[in-house]
């Protein structure tokens, strides 16, 4: 792979290439991308979607919105100090075509800011409740309609498939969704492949996912414009990710292993003095300890500490990126860059305690039972409407919720596999408030 195809600032539907030389630096074409995804619909809707505790109130807790804003932070300096470094060793990037290191951060913010947009209520769950619903639930009915790829998009449902639609998909009167540049789409890509076949390889790339089968034309021509190495695992192609994805990937890692603990504490769910002896032992090589000692409060502390584990990190993830550059534009680099970190026992520590104090605490449990009941529900009665629409034997219960929802979802389409994706990609655009109303209202239980 070469920088130059990467940094693609071509859109689509453009006819004519866009030069960097040629941007606008007031604005250039990778910040434009960084507005249009915070001002678009799905972005706001993350914040009532939470990213550690479901349908939790408190109000320093984060959401999916604040968590993507924090990402997208780390990751605009991680583009930057990777960004760079790269010049120095490819001048003539900037010399002949005008890139600045600034690209690379905005690169990897606008993607970073995208990284959680497809993401359904009530955090992983919610995918798993979906996938579960055609897999186990009344959704196995329709295994028999479909191909295998097809089925298994359904029964895997991702978050970052997802994603992809929401920026990519064209609607009437709006061509190519968001319209975003093909680097930023390109770095947006963390699971360069589709849902078969499952985890081919150990690859880091091959782990989950990143497109539907209705997206597949598209994804193919962005991954080819920027210049993805294409692979073959039996009779099926997959692409290596671009390199700026394993930048995108490594301020979410920074971010979900510094910030969730940071939550579990403030919920008290990680004892104080504990937790902060774990980040102390992160950031000791680094650490002021005479200014330590000063802080009076264990808000204060922890912010101190918090800021220095996250400044590490960044500085650690930019240097395995750049120590490993020609591997990874090479497609042989296989694994997170924080994987390879000189911190790894410290941060192993960290997430075993978020596992087992947080995410598998009861309040993370048991809402995340009641969301599971919520999404299945809400599909089942989108499905059944939608299908007795198709065979012409709607009920009037199946009218009055199409009437209501219909213009939601693709209900009307001849495609079996083209309605349940529709369906799917409605229920997981709902926050969490929202689909809670909505089973609230289908169950009689609020009008």
């Amino acid at each position: 792979m070469n920088w130059e195809q990467l940094l693609s600032l071509k859109r689509q539907g453009d006819k004519n290439k866009r030069l960097r030389k040629e941007q606008d630096e007031t604005r250039l074409g990778f910040e434009v991308d960084y507005d249009r995804i915070i001002f678009s619909s799905a972005f706001r809707s993350l914040q009532d979607k939470t990213q550690v505790i479901p349908l939790s109130k408190t109000s320093f807790v984060h959401t999916r919105l604040t968590h993507s804003l924090e990402v997208s932070v780390v990751g605009r300096s991680l583009g930057r100090v990777v960004g760079k470094k790269i010049l120095e060793k490819h001048p003539h990037l900037t010399t002949i075509h005008g890139y600045q290191f600034n690209d690379f951060g905005a690169i990897v913010a606008a993607a970073a800011l995208a990284h959680d947009i497809g993401n359904p209520p009530f955090g992983h769950s919610g995918e798993k409740a979906i996938g579960e619903y055609f897999k186990t639930g009344s959704g196995n009915r329709y295994k028999n309609q479909l191909t295998p790829k097809q089925y298994q998009d359904l029964i895997d449902f991702e978050g970052n498939a997802n994603g992809f639609k929401i920026l990519t998909e064209s609607r009437e009167g709006i061509e190519g969704g968001l319209r975003l540049s093909y680097a930023t789409l390109g770095a947006f890509m963390k699971y360069p492949k589709e849902s078969l076949p499952k985890k081919p390889t150990p690859h880091i790339a091959h782990k989950k996912f990143g497109y539907f089968q209705n997206e597949k034309p598209f994804f193919n021509e962005v991954a080819e414009e920027v210049g993805l190495l294409k692979h073959t695992i039996g009779k099926e192609v997959t692409y290596s990710r671009h390199p700026l994805t394993f930048l995108v990937e490594a301020a979410d890692d920074i971010c979900y292993t510094i910030i969730d603990f940071e939550d579990g504490i403030n919920l008290g769910l990680i004892e104080e003095e504990y937790a902060l002896e774990y980040l102390i032992k992160l950031v000791k090589d680094t650490i002021n300890t005479s200014k330590y000692n000063k802080l009076a409060t264990t808000a204060d502390r922890l912010s101190y500490l918090r800021a220095l584990a996250i400044n590490t990190l960044i500085q650690e993830a930019a240097r395995i990126f750049v120590e490993n550059e020609e591997q990874i534009l090479s497609g042989n680099f296989d694994t997170a860059l924080i994987d390879k970190s000189r911190y790894e026992a410290q941060i192993n520590d960290i997430i075993k305690i978020s596992v087992d104090k947080i995410y598998q605490s009861n309040e993370v449990t048991e809402k995340e039972i009641a969301g599971y009941e919520i999404l299945a529900t809400l599909l089942n009665c989108y499905c059944v409407a939608t299908d007795n629409f198709n065979l012409d034997q709607s009920s009037n219960y199946d009218k009055l919720i199409l009437r209501a929802e219909g213009g939601n979802f693709d209900y009307q389409n001849e495609d079996l596999y083209t309605r349940l994706i529709s369906i799917s990609n409605f229920v997981a655009s709902l926050t969490d408030g929202n689909a809670l109303l909505k089973f609230q209202k289908i169950r009689g239980l609020k009008i």
